[in-house]
């Protein structure tokens, strides 16, 4: 979610200049995308909760509606590089059909694709379950401590408004553990084989390495490459710091508020994707509603990436450290 000096994203060109970009744009630095695993690993829980109140997401995910045993989390994905990740109006890549959103009938706005995986390992035996969460915006959220540039990208768009997305130099998009779909079924209700309880991973990872498929008329672009020959959606400096891993715990039953680092933050219900709205403020940025207290940061200014819409309190950005 950013502006100035970062990556256009076009139709795949077989190299990793695409012919939009101006050569010597790169040459001016590359962002570098991580994700935060401090934040990761406080954030998590699990709990069994009603999933009514998303039908889209419940729809994409293949999840059956009512009560399921589920593990939540929040992702962060700071820029940490010397550029931003522009991405822009999302409507002039839909119209130069590069691959890089795709429409989502269900939720009325695009999706953006290959930009996180999810997945929770069971060590042991090496078997991976996926969360079917997908990026819909990204744009600046949180200030990163020491890093923090100016603040450029704030509107998701939809499909009749244009949008300007990206992440700046110093920022990061957050995606809150209460959003719609921002967990792992555990009790195999999206299709998946139950998770068993014991010890797993968390593992995140940001602008994930893919393969076209060829029997995906959407899924044809590979705009970049790693040095193993592996697309990626976004130009990063390097792709070696793009994973996190967590290590936890499931247990056979939750306590009645959950389970986990995150087990004093509850649901109240399940928030709903949507543009955050971000705006200035005195103090920094508003972007949407904060979640509760425990998704805050300890100066208690933590924002979420929420729908400004919904009831909560307004307030400036954090500042993350690294």
């Amino acid at each position: 979610m950013i502006a100035a000096a970062g990556v256009v994203v076009a139709a795949c060109v077989g190299a990793d200049n695409p012919a939009a970009v101006d050569a010597a744009q790169f040459a001016r630095g590359a962002p570098d995308l991580i994700v935060d695993a401090q934040w990761l690993a406080r954030s998590w829980v699990v709990y069994d909760q009603d999933l009514n109140e998303d039908p889209c997401s419940l729809a994409e995910g293949g999840v059956t509606p009512g009560v399921h045993h589920v593990l939540r989390f929040t992702v962060s994905t700071p820029n940490i590089g010397n550029a931003d990740v522009f991405i822009g109006n999302p409507l002039d890549h839909v119209a130069a059909n590069d691959g890089m959103f795709e429409y989502a009938t269900c939720h009325n706005h695009f999706h953006f694709r290959h930009y996180t995986l999810y997945e929770l390992v069971d060590p042991a035996t090496g078997k991976v379950w996926r969360a079917a969460k997908k990026g819909f915006c990204m744009v600046d959220t949180d200030a990163v401590a020491d890093r923090r540039g100016p603040w450029a990208y704030r509107a998701c768009g939809t499909r009749t408004t244009p949008g300007n997305q990206g992440i700046s130099v110093g920022w990061a998009d957050t995606y809150s553990k209460h959003i719609g779909g921002q967990y792992f079924v555990l009790d195999g209700g999206d299709g998946q084989d139950p998770v068993p309880p014991g010890e797993y991973i968390i593992r995140i990872t940001v602008n994930p390495p893919f393969t076209p498929n060829p029997n995906d008329p959407k899924d044809v672009a590979c705009p970049f490459t790693d040095p193993d020959g592996f697309c990626h959606m976004v130009k990063e400096r390097r792709y070696d710091n793009n994973v996190a891993q967590v290590r936890i715990t499931i247990p056979g039953l939750p306590a009645p508020t959950g389970f986990g680092p995150g087990s004093a933050d509850p649901p109240d219900g399940e928030l709903i994707d949507q543009d955050p709205h971000c705006s200035p403020h005195p103090g920094g940025v508003v972007c949407g509603v904060w979640a509760t207290a425990s998704e805050m940061s300890p100066a208690g200014n933590r924002p979420s990436h929420l729908p400004g819409a919904l009831p909560g309190s307004f307030g400036p950005t954090s500042l993350l450290a690294y």
